[in-house]
């Protein structure tokens, strides 16, 4: 099942979910939480999950009254922190975020995890596009300028990772473009835009969060957005299909993950205030503000049918364009 359609589902159930929330919710079990939250992030400082559950963390922590502490553990696509979760003792107080990146890696192998078996969904945060950009000096201000530039001669493009869903959206762009690009991964979007900025690599796709700032500050040029439609944070910028690319789109999501064996109970708490604090229109207006849209109220399952959805998907795109871990 397509992103799109589970999201589309979640959004006929938005009516149901929310009359629920508007109830009188029950206490948290056992008064959770009574000492500091972990959520590992397996991806470095300023990458879309982390820039996310900073924003999230420093709500909840005023919320409960208890520090929820973003412990960044970058490296092999998120397998890291996946794995330092599969190990934690279920007790809510280690958590991990999810994303479509660490769902590639594991079909690619990178994430040895076994995610929809090791670990229990705990509730969809957000959904977004991602920024084609390039570095300030590239002769190209438009994806079909990009395309002849790519034409004449292979151009350099970093991603967050072999397999990350950049590479994979940088191997669509160049099938449907019919043009050929180099290909340089790095350990997180973070890094790759150092090299960017700086034009030793000349173009990435990266998630919006980590790109608006250095877009709007001049540190990078935007291309296009990969999404179907144009984005409240940057209405002048075409999408890559209107800009010269018919039918291409990417999209990513981000999500909370905890230990299998956490109380039922307690994974519904954190959900429903996971999802409160989500919809809170301080974090949804600084999301949306950087191109992230805040997924409307979901559950453990529905998350859970993304997770499948997305695997499915995935699973056929690598297969159609062969593309295999380093």
């Amino acid at each position: 099942m397509k992103l799109l359609t589970v999201l589309a589902t979640l959004a006929c159930s938005a009516c149901i979910t929310t009359a629920l929330a508007q109830q009188k919710p029950p206490t948290r079990p056992g008064g959770y939480p009574v000492k500091p939250v972990r959520v590992l992030v397996g991806s470095p400082a300023g990458s879309g999950s982390d820039v996310m559950m900073r924003a999230v963390a420093q709500k909840l922590t005023e919320r409960w009254g208890q520090s929820v502490i973003v412990d960044n553990r970058p490296g092999a696509a998120g397998a890291i922190s996946l794995q330092l979760t599969v190990n934690a003792i279920p007790d809510g107080y280690t958590l991990a975020t999810l994303s479509a990146q660490n769902v590639t890696a594991m079909i690619l192998g990178t994430v040895t995890t076994d995610i929809p078996k090791e670990l229990m969904p705990v509730v969809l945060m957000i959904t977004q596009p991602y920024l084609m950009v390039a570095t300030p000096s590239l002769p190209a201000g438009s994806v079909k300028e990009l395309i002849a530039l790519a034409k004449a001669k292979p151009l350099v493009y970093a991603s967050s990772g072999t397999g990350s869903v950049v590479h994979l959206g940088m191997e669509l762009f160049k099938s449907l473009a019919g043009v050929e690009m180099i290909h340089i991964p790095y350990k997180g979007s973070g890094l790759s835009m150092i090299d960017v900025m700086s034009g030793r690599v000349q173009l990435a796709i990266t998630n919006t969060l980590t790109a608006t700032p250095l877009v709007r500050s001049g540190k990078l040029k935007a291309l296009a957005i990969t999404s179907s439609q144009r984005v409240q944070a940057f209405p002048d910028l075409p999408t890559v299909a209107e800009a010269g690319v018919p039918g291409y789109e990417l999209r990513s999501w981000y999500g909370l993950l905890a230990p299998n064996g956490t109380p039922a109970p307690l994974v519904v708490a954190l959900n429903r205030e996971v999802s409160q604090t989500m919809n809170s229109p301080e974090v949804r207006g600084k999301l949306a503000a950087d191109g992230a849209e805040t997924a409307v109220p979901n559950t453990p399952a529905q998350f859970k049918s993304v997770i499948a959805g997305e695997t499915a998907k995935w699973e056929k795109v690598i297969r159609k364009l062969g593309v295999k871990e380093k």
